[in-house]
């Protein structure tokens, strides 16, 4: 345990894949730092071995772009797996090294927003490797199975059916905290809305739907653009992202208000009347805390699709899945009551829980206890307790997902190994290189998105361990 006039440090793992985890990562870390805490930040992607990480992002952005239906068929084949496969675990054993890193003996709490990061952290605690609380901050509405990680001590969400879905797959000490955002993200009054519309140049009186593809400008967005006008029922204002190429398409197309990246989109959003969204992330938990309704539309596969589901489910945005369904939802939501009651339901997300920081803030706080969590390798087949209720009220942390280790159990402590003779360290250093150029190989093959997806052989039937097992027992140092 750090000494009592020792700063308490909480460290934080998102990963670039996207803005959605960073975003999360970003708001989770100014409310900590308000709370006194000192938060280290931490790309996963930097974490991976052999410099592979840039290389899953743009792996996952080509798979989105160039074969969304193949992507849907990798999503749908491993949304309920209850381990990753072979390959994709023997890349998270090589960032676990990188990640014990992270941890510094003033660091009280570890907490993902990210999957991969949430495996690695789970398989350590499982360990004994970290002897300090892992926890992962749930920032989809809908739960893949790599978000649920044995060894995790809390599982957080913003709403009830996350909660639900991560509980129906065996997630540890799941609770219902609300949502997080920035706070500029608030509703617009007549004044505000007017100005935003004056300083991006946007047309006074006519009603404005807001089409967001993501920080990559991902999905068939010139198609719900033209749609979006064809209804006559709103003008699209489209925000494309870093996608400079549709930028320069849609304008071609003759959308007038046409848009990169942004960054005052909370005054983009009280300019517009409506969120069109094809994803579910950050953005529509932003629009709702401004006061937008919002409404799910061509959206992309996996995650795209399960997260437009779970929105429609909690009643916060319709999923329209055809297009003569356009208009009328368009309509509702910008007229009738319809609107109304989203924008009430939208807002009452923020104000019925606290967010998540109170449950780190808890368990970094929280005394230890005398024993670490017991090393085991397989899920266990009871559900652990579950915190949360259908109303979606903040419960209490459960007490049990506040085990940990004592205060002097060792964590990661380098021993300098005797020196070798200057063959065998060349010999030791050509290993090294080779199981780097595999795990190379591994990631390619695998085209791997640790967010969501997993190999291609899993998405056509295919067993990955046939193909992955010896590869899998040499990344690993497994002598079987």
């Amino acid at each position: 345990m750090p000494h009592s006039d020792s700063p308490t440090r909480i460290t934080v793992i998102s990963a670039s894949m996207g803005a959605g985890h960073d975003g999360a990562a970003t708001e989770l870390t100014r409310h900590l730092t308000a709370a006194g805490f000192l938060v280290d930040r931490h790309d996963f992607l930097d974490l991976l071995p052999a410099r592979i990480g840039k290389l899953l992002s743009g792996a996952y952005l080509r798979l989105l772009t160039w074969a969304p239906a193949g992507y849907q068929r990798i999503y749908a084949a491993t949304e309920h797996e209850r381990r990753p496969n072979p390959a994709v675990r023997a890349l998270l054993r090589g960032a676990e090294r990188r990640t014990l890193a992270t941890v510094t003996p003033e660091t009280r709490a570890v907490v993902s927003t990210y999957p991969g990061a949430s495996q690695v952290l789970g398989a350590l605690r499982l360990r004994g490797r970290l002897a300090i609380p892992a926890l992962t901050y749930l920032t989809d509405f809908s739960v893949h199975s790599l978000w649920v990680a044995p060894g995790i001590d809390a599982h957080l969400a913003a709403h009830a059916i996350p909660a639900a879905q991560a509980h129906e797959q065996g997630a540890a000490g799941v609770t219902v905290t609300g949502p997080m955002t920035d706070p500029r993200f608030t509703p617009a009054d007549e004044d505000e809305r007017r100005a935003a519309r004056t300083r991006f140049g946007l047309p006074p009186d006519t009603p404005l739907a807001l089409l967001v593809a993501g920080s990559w400008g991902v999905g068939p967005v010139r198609e719900a653009a033209a749609e979006i006008l064809g209804t006559g029922v709103a003008l699209p204002v489209v925000v494309c992202g870093r996608n400079h190429a549709l930028a320069e398409r849609l304008r071609a197309d003759g959308i007038a208000h046409v848009h990169g990246w942004v960054d005052d989109m909370p005054g983009l959003m009280h300019a517009c009347d409506v969120l069109v969204q094809n994803a579910g992330g950050l953005t529509s938990l932003e629009a709702l805390a401004g006061g937008l309704p919002v409404v799910s539309y061509r959206c992309i596969p996996g995650h795209g699709q399960t997260n437009a589901a779970a929105l429609d489910e909690a009643g916060l945005a319709p999923w329209i899945r055809e297009p003569d369904r356009l208009a009328p939802t368009l309509t509702e939501l910008l007229h009738g009551p319809r609107g109304r009651a989203q924008r009430e339901a939208g807002l009452a997300l923020f104000t019925a829980a606290p967010g998540p920081v109170p449950a780190v803030t808890t368990m970094a706080r929280g005394p230890l206890s005398a024993t670490a969590i017991p090393s085991q390798r397989r899920r266990v087949a009871a559900r652990p307790a579950v915190a949360f209720d259908v109303s979606g009220l903040p419960p209490r942390v459960p007490a049990d997902a506040l085990a940990g280790v004592p205060s002097d159990a060792p964590r990661s402590v380098p021993v300098e190994a005797p020196r070798l003779p200057v063959a065998a360290r060349f010999a030791a250093r050509s290993r090294q290189a080779r199981r780097r150029t595999v795990l190379m190989v591994a990631a390619v093959a695998a085209t791997l998105s640790l967010g969501i997806g997993a190999p291609l052989a899993y998405a056509y039937g295919e067993s990955p361990g046939h193909h992955f097992g010896a590869l899998t027992h040499y990344l690993e140092d497994d002598d079987r």
